[in-house]
């Protein structure tokens, strides 16, 4: 049986001033860090900004952070973090992978990160890519019915 190809994802570490994006494929496992994007109250810019990373990349899928309390509670910011996941579904029609977040941006600042954003968008997209042995994480799938009619 032939291998699958290389698939490509796009990670968001979604935040309400800023986005970090990170970018890494499923031949390497691996994720590096692609810059930040500014969240401008009221303005939706950063859509556009993602629009052409899309382009740019191809991705087979996009990948959001999540966060949680420590307990695994949700909070505030988990609500706003789908929002953006279903946004970016609703917007590119592609899949959206959520991801645990906790600890990310800990960890992404201990490491030194100059872009503490964009390396945590790195350290959820590798999440994903080497995951633990546990439950799957939700997905968003695009509605392919809506478009079986046309």
């Amino acid at each position: 049986m032939p291998e699958a190809p290389a698939q490509t994802y796009l990670a968001f570490d979604y935040g309400t001033r800023r986005i970090g994006v990170a970018s890494g494929n499923t031949l390497l496992k691996q994720a590096q860090g692609r810059g930040t994007l500014q969240v401008r109250p009221g303005s939706q810019a950063h859509f556009a900004e993602i629009a052409k990373l899309i382009a740019e990349w191809l991705p087979a899928a996009l990948v959001v952070g999540v966060p949680f309390h420590p307990d695994g509670a949700a909070h505030e910011n988990t609500a706003r973090a789908r929002r953006f996941a279903r946004q970016l579904h609703g917007r590119f029609r592609l899949a959206v992978h959520e991801v645990d977040e906790r600890y990310s941006t800990t960890e992404a600042l201990a490491s030194g990160a100059r872009d503490a954003d964009a390396a945590s968008a790195a350290i959820i997209l590798a999440q994903f890519l080497n995951p633990l042995p546990t439950a799957p994480a939700p997905t968003i799938t695009p509605d392919t019915t809506a478009h079986a009619a046309a």
